[in-house]
């Protein structure tokens, strides 16, 4: 069961520091992708797991090196034993595990892995009115084989017929905002019944767009809504944690795409919306971010805008894996260039540190 313990980030920083190297402090802020179906000792993973302290790690079933193999998912025996050992490398047995398991298109778990598979997307979820049970079986079914977070639900509108990544793919549970949060809600609930962590996504809105943030630059300048943050704000106090799109909006940010951007994730998100939990970047390695800035320069943007965690799912391109070595010591740089504070590190970290207490 989730447990809410309500601990102020002083507290838990100074509670949960003690101890803690700076790399480790570091480390709890990246979730990673790897290859790999076990995790036994003196492999890659876990040696990263206990030498950085890594917060999260993430799992597919797509393998983009060799698609004749699964990356992390083959079978559901094989992958509550990945978690188990997964958990056994984490200094803390905390690991955040995730999956991305909406439903319909976007479900890792699938039925050729033996996992039940076949959960509808999210706008049929609502025309069947079958959304408890669903979410249940859902919520009951990652909780069997050990995966503790779920990056779902979507709560974007579904406000534009032309969109493909949301409307096209029935990823919306509607274009009210108080229907959003009603069935937003239930998928909470059930997750929670179960131990496992949720994430809104894509905020600030990604109903309205017409690109795919995964191939390139897309600018909702002159389609996104306001409206669009309104599941937000109805559900700040039931969210886990908020993972930002990076869809660019000159009206939020004249410079830079959301998850970049101090001015919508600390300015808008933070202190306007009033969101106090960890804020998850989408995939660090998708085509909107990698086609315009370094790696340096995406940690450093992506930090001091007020991201607590970093992914880097090592999904997209084969050719451009990025280590948890290389991810640690360049954010290491960047405190020793004075580019990014101490202060930001300790936020980050006390905000995830106070979200595995409801694990």
């Amino acid at each position: 069961m989730i447990k809410h313990v309500v601990v102020g980030l002083a507290a838990a920083a100074s509670v949960l520091s003690a101890g803690v190297l700076p790399e480790q402090k570091i480390g709890q802020m990246l979730m990673v992708g790897f290859h790999g179906t076990s995790a036994k000792p003196g492999s890659q993973i876990c040696n990263d797991i206990r030498q950085y302290n890594l917060g999260a790690v993430i799992l597919f079933d797509y393998n983009p090196v060799d698609k004749s193999k699964p990356k992390n998912i083959a079978s559901k025996a094989q992958v509550a034993r990945l978690t188990k050992e997964l958990q056994a490398c984490s200094r803390d047995h905390k690991l955040l595990i995730a999956v991305d398991q909406e439903g319909g298109r976007v479900q890792r778990l699938k039925s050729r892995y033996g996992f039940y598979g076949k959960f509808p997307r999210a706008a049929d979820v609502v025309k069947s009115g079958n959304m408890k049970q669903t979410y249940t079986k859902m919520a009951k079914e990652l909780k069997s084989v050990g995966i503790n977070y779920d990056l779902a639900p979507v709560v974007d509108l579904d406000i534009n017929p032309k969109n493909h990544v949301i409307h096209g793919l029935g990823r919306s549970f509607g274009k009210d905002p108080r229907t959003v949060e009603k069935y937003a809600s239930i998928f909470i609930d059930a997750m929670h019944r179960y131990g496992v962590l949720t994430a809104l996504k894509h905020f600030p809105g990604h109903g309205s767009s017409v690109g795919d943030t995964h191939k390139g630059f897309v600018d909702v300048t002159n389609l996104w809504k306001p409206i669009e943050l309104e599941p937000y704000r109805l559900l700040k106090n039931r969210a886990d944690t908020v993972m930002v799109a990076h869809v660019f909006n000159k009206k939020l940010d004249a410079n830079y795409p959301a998850t970049l951007s101090r001015k919508t994730v600390e300015g808008l998100l933070r202190k306007k919306i009033g969101f106090k939990g960890v804020v998850i970047t989408d995939d660090l390695q998708m085509g909107a971010i990698t086609q315009k800035y370094s790696l340096k320069k995406t940690l450093e943007l992506a930090i001091n805008a007020g991201d607590d965690m970093l992914l880097f799912g090592n999904q997209l391109d084969p050719r451009k894996v990025v280590s948890t070595k290389k991810l640690v010591e360049t954010i290491e740089r960047l405190i020793r260039e004075g580019k990014v504070s101490k202060a930001r590190i300790e936020a980050s970290y006390a905000r995830i540190q106070k979200l595995k207490t409801r694990l």
